[in-house]
C-alpha cells in the first residue's frame, strides 16, 4: 500500500466520522455490528487488506450491497485496492460506540435473564452488564450471579440506575409486567432497551427499542423451511 492510497483512506473515514452521518437506511445499520465483526476478525487474523468480494462472501451480503453501505460514509476504500481492515475495524467500532464502555441493567432474571447475566458480552465488545433486577418473590434477589453481578429488587431501579448513570437496559420479564417496567426504566432515565417480550413497547421519542421476539424469529424460520421450494 502507498502512501498516497493510505492518505486517501484515512481523509475518507476522518471525513465520515466528523460528518457524522446518521440518516442511514435501517437496513443499512443492522449490518453495521457485521462490519465490524468482519474486520475485527481480519485484523486478528492479520489480513489487513480486503474488498467487497470477500466483504460479500464472509458476511452474505452481495457486493453491490456492500459497496452500497460503505459509499454511505464517504471515501473509505480505493478503487484497485479495497479496504484497509485496521482502519475499518476502528472506524465501525467507533460508530457503533465499541471504543468506549456501555453498562447495562438487566430486568428479569428467570431463565433468559440468567443466560443473559452469564454472557461473556465484554468479551466481544465493550458491553457489560453491571446491575441486574427482579421482584422480591424471586429467590436471587440480593444475591450475585456466577460472574459477580449483584442482583437487586426492582424497587431500588430508579436510584441505583441513576446514581451509576446507566442508559441501556435489558427487559427479559414476562408479558403483562413489560410495559409497567418499561415505565419504571424511562423514569430512570434509559434511552436505549433491548426488548426480549413480544410486546409493544410505548416509549417517548428520545427512548430507542429494539424488540428480539424468539418464538416470531423461530416462526418465521420455519416458514422458510417449509415453504423453500415456493420462495
Amino acid at each position: 500500500m502507498t502512501v498516497n492510497e493510505d492518505k486517501v483512506t484515512e481523509k475518507g473515514i476522518k471525513a465520515a466520522e466528523e460528518d457524522g452521518r446518521m440518516d442511514l437506511p435501517k437496513a443499512t445499520i443492522k449490518r453495521l455490528p457485521q462490519y465490524y465483526r468482519l474486520f475485527k476478525g481480519l485484523v486478528e487474523d492479520k489480513i489487513m487488506r480486503t474488498n467487497s468480494r470477500e466483504i460479500s462472501e464472509k458476511i452474505g451480503v452481495d457486493s453491490a450491497t456492500v459497496r452500497r453501505d460503505f459509499s454511505l460514509f464517504g471515501e473509505l476504500g480505493r478503487r484497485g485496492y479495497g479496504y484497509n481492515s485496521l482502519a475499518l475495524r476502528d472506524f465501525f467500532a467507533s460508530l457503533l460506540g465499541n471504543d468506549t464502555a456501555t453498562d447495562i441493567a438487566l430486568v428479569g432474571v428467570g431463565n433468559l435473564g440468567r443466560a443473559l447475566l452469564n454472557y461473556p458480552f465484554q468479551h466481544r465488545n465493550k458491553l457489560r452488564i453491571v446491575q441486574a433486577y427482579d421482584v422480591p418473590g424471586n429467590p436471587l434477589v440480593g444475591t450475585k450471579s456466577d460472574s459477580g453481578i449483584s442482583i437487586y429488587n426492582i424497587s431500588s431501579l430508579q436510584e441505583n440506575v441513576e446514581q451509576a448513570k446507566i442508559e441501556t437496559a435489558i427487559l427479559s420479564v414476562d408479558t403483562e409486567h413489560a410495559q409497567e417496567v418499561t415505565d419504571k426504566l424511562v423514569e430512570a432515565g434509559i434511552h436505549g432497551i433491548l426488548n426480549f417480550t413480544p410486546v409493544f413497547l410505548k416509549v417517548p421519542d428520545d427512548v430507542f427499542v429494539q424488540s428480539i421476539d424468539l418464538t416470531k424469529e423461530l416462526q418465521t424460520l420455519i416458514f422458510f423451511m417449509r415453504n423453500s421450494n415456493q420462495l
